[in-house]
């Protein structure tokens, strides 16, 4: 399969010039360590030139992917299926059934993508073997070193006796290479040269809290935001459950995200802003790179990021692919805007009363039933639209996971939908239906 082909699931017609260069590079050095920017397309960087090393009807793990948590697993699980290749992928990352993993083992996948941990649980466990491992993705490296996963990743490495080539990508600069990586000498690209354009598409601004209730004026800039997507960042959890208890009181439509939650609950949240069901999410850095969500048009610093590297995160999430984004410093009266800071910003005026955000047009129904009970996007579409009586501009993203599935609808036709399907089945299966709270 040519990679026009395998750009056109993305809807995407032509690489971008990061992406052609890790093709030439991958297929003519044994060691690559990408620099490049959160959302600049990094992940079918490495995966397409990954494509043509594979081999086909090859009985082992011929590739692992190592990444620093749960949910960046999940999206290059994602985008390489999306990628519609013959090759099998298997995705390990704490919280996620074991036995589902190791029964998904059995039958060696080409491709192997997780966290530290999990990995190397099933090599402990021998439910797989690393050994024939040819090619070695360390994705988000200095987030997995930052972690705390080098014995982890140490031990899994050493393990792959075989291996022929490694990439390594980050979204900074690798300031000293680990001895355990197995790198000397290895082919640098740096795109965050990039940043100069997306510097010019973001504008920054600062808000200067008149009293005393920082709080009370994230809520008033809030509501003056007229961007369609927004994430307030936080450097604390209990930070970003208090938002989330104010805004649930002025019934704010939000989402909230952090290490705290359980995995099916950061799950839910980013479907539902995947899917536009929510536009406002209040999350801690772990949302700052590596996740799969969409384009976000502002960004809050509601608590002043810690460092550079964190606040270049943060920053990311707007202004990406050339869309124009603004980024929102929120200061009290004991705050400074971070030295690192080099642009001078903008200065916001807040109203008086606060206006709460527009109503997102979309809502998401929860289906008890998923991959693992033989249920695709179709068998769901097919219900909805014949059964639920739904339009197809009614009808909005769908996604299915292993034992469940989540759909946008439009909000006006939720409920009405619910009434008509409530007693529907599913591949001849009774599941529960109902609106995702």
């Amino acid at each position: 399969m040519d990679h026009l082909q395998l750009l056109s699931n993305f809807k995407i017609t032509e690489l971008n010039a990061m992406q052609k260069t890790m093709l030439n590079t991958v297929a003519n050095a044994n060691n690559t360590v990408l620099i490049s920017p959160t959302g600049s397309g990094k992940t079918l960087a490495f995966l397409l030139p990954l494509v043509e090393l594979l081999k086909q009807n090859a009985k082992e793990v011929q590739a692992v992917i190592i990444v620093p948590t749960r949910e960046l697993a999940q999206q290059i699980e994602r985008v390489f299926k999306q990628m519609g290749t013959a090759f099998k992928i298997s995705c390990c990352y704490g919280g996620h059934p074991v036995q589902i993993e190791r029964d998904n083992l059995i039958e060696p996948p080409a491709l192997l993508v997780g966290t530290p941990g999990r990995i190397a649980h099933h090599v402990r466990k021998k439910n797989l073997s690393l050994t024939p491992v040819h090619f070695l993705i360390l994705d988000e490296f200095d987030k997995s070193l930052e972690a705390g996963f080098e014995d982890e990743m140490m031990f899994i490495i050493k393990t792959m006796e075989h291996l022929k080539k490694r990439i390594l990508t980050s979204a900074t600069s690798i300031k000293e290479m680990p001895g355990f990586v197995g790198v000397k000498e290895f082919k640098e690209l740096n795109f965050t040269g990039d940043e100069k354009q997306h510097s010019e598409n973001l504008t920054i601004k600062k808000v200067n809290v008149k009293g005393d209730d920082k709080l009370e004026a994230l809520l008033l800039l809030i509501g003056k935001i007229t961007a369609k997507s927004v994430i307030v960042f936080c450097n604390h959890r209990d930070a970003v459950n208090r938002i989330s208890e104010q805004l649930s009181k002025l019934k704010v439509a939000h989402g909230f995200y952090h290490g705290g939650l359980e995995q099916i609950d950061r799950e839910k949240t980013l479907i539902k802003l995947r899917n536009g069901s929510i536009n406002l999410l209040i999350s801690t850095d772990l949302a700052a790179r590596g996740l799969d969500i969409p384009e976000i048009e502002a960004v809050i610093h509601y608590q002043i990021p810690a460092t550079e590297d964190v606040m270049i995160h943060r920053n990311g999430r707007t202004a990406r692919m050339h869309a124009s984004g603004t980024v929102y410093f929120l200061l009290d009266k004991q705050e400074y805007l971070p030295p690192f800071l080099n642009a001078k910003p903008q200065e916001e005026t807040l109203p008086d009363t606060f206006t709460a955000p527009p109503i997102s047009e979309w809502k998401t129904l929860y289906i008890s039933a998923g991959k693992k009970d033989k249920v695709n996007k179709m068998d769901i579409v097919g219900m909805l639209l014949q059964k639920g009586g739904l339009q197809k501009d009614e009808l909005g993203k769908i996604e299915v996971l292993d034992h469940s599935a989540y759909v946008a609808i439009k909000s006006n036709k939720i409920v009405k939908t619910l009434q008509k399907i409530k007693e529907e089945r599913i591949k001849n299966k009774k599941v529960k239906m109902e609106i995702s709270t």
